[in-house]
């Protein structure tokens, strides 16, 4: 399916490998639940599986692992992208983060302050170097945005919705993401108000203080900002105008 859709879309196709972290989720679709490593070797085999196979020049691929078993498999057409489609992802344990720099294309973080990703990316940089026949990494962070014509309007729409603390689902929504992952720093359930601690780069203000922010992320190494928004459409109208043009 993806060599496919990278042939139709020209070679536009990326995946974002999750490795999983919410045990019912999980059970629900896979029926099973892996310990953290467990789900990181996977994630590892599966990449490794995908990449065989897409893989140029390659006629039949086979692959014996723990958890894949391939036998003189057969892809044709390979994809548009050479010498694979990029695949992203994002972790912050020592699985996780040996898993990207040895087969992935793009490491994703979470929301931080510039310091913390900038700590992040010399860490990963030192551990692609490893690999010295891959590529550099390249950086995407999740960023909530929150753009006003005024600094006033931006933080009363924060405060509204960062008032979660009394709501059951958020609560333990939270509580199973904070049990199921290994993380380098505490989330408050104010964190968890948006996905991906979309919070933490303090994307929220009037356009020239979030472009005076966009600017330091970028020198700290960021490549790619993965923006979060609500309501979506109104507010990507709104930020095409204000802040893509200066950018």
């Amino acid at each position: 399916m993806a060599a496919n859709i990278d042939q139709i879309s020209g070679g536009r196709f990326e995946i974002n490998l999750v490795s999983a972290w919410w045990r019912d989720e999980m059970e629900m679709y896979t029926g099973a639940w892996l310990d953290h490593s467990s789900r990181y070797r996977r994630s590892r085999e599966f990449i490794e599986v995908l990449q065989g196979l897409w893989r140029p020049g390659t006629q039949n691929f086979s692959f014996a692992g723990d958890f894949y078993k391939v036998n003189d498999a057969i892809l044709a057409p390979k994809p548009v992208q050479k010498p694979s489609i990029p695949i992203f992802a994002g972790g912050e344990s020592e699985e996780g983060r040996e898993m990207i720099a040895a087969l992935c294309q793009s490491y994703l973080m979470h929301g931080d302050a510039p310091e913390q990703i900038e700590n992040h990316i010399s860490d990963m940089n030192q551990r692609r170097d490893k690999h010295p026949d891959l590529p550099p990494l390249s950086y995407g962070m999740a960023a909530y945005m929150i753009c006003r014509p005024t600094e006033q309007e931006a933080v009363d729409e924060l405060r509204a919705i960062t008032e979660v603390s009394s709501n059951p689902e958020a609560r333990h929504s939270y509580e199973a993401f904070v049990k199921g992952s290994q993380l380098r720093s505490q989330v408050s359930l104010e964190d968890y108000a948006v996905s991906n601690r979309g919070l933490r780069p303090g994307l929220v203000g009037t356009p020239e203080q979030i472009l005076e922010r966009i600017d330091r992320y970028q020198k700290a190494g960021v490549n790619l900002l993965l923006i979060q928004c609500s309501p979506m459409l109104e507010e990507l109208d709104y930020i095409a105008d204000a802040i893509m043009p200066h950018l």
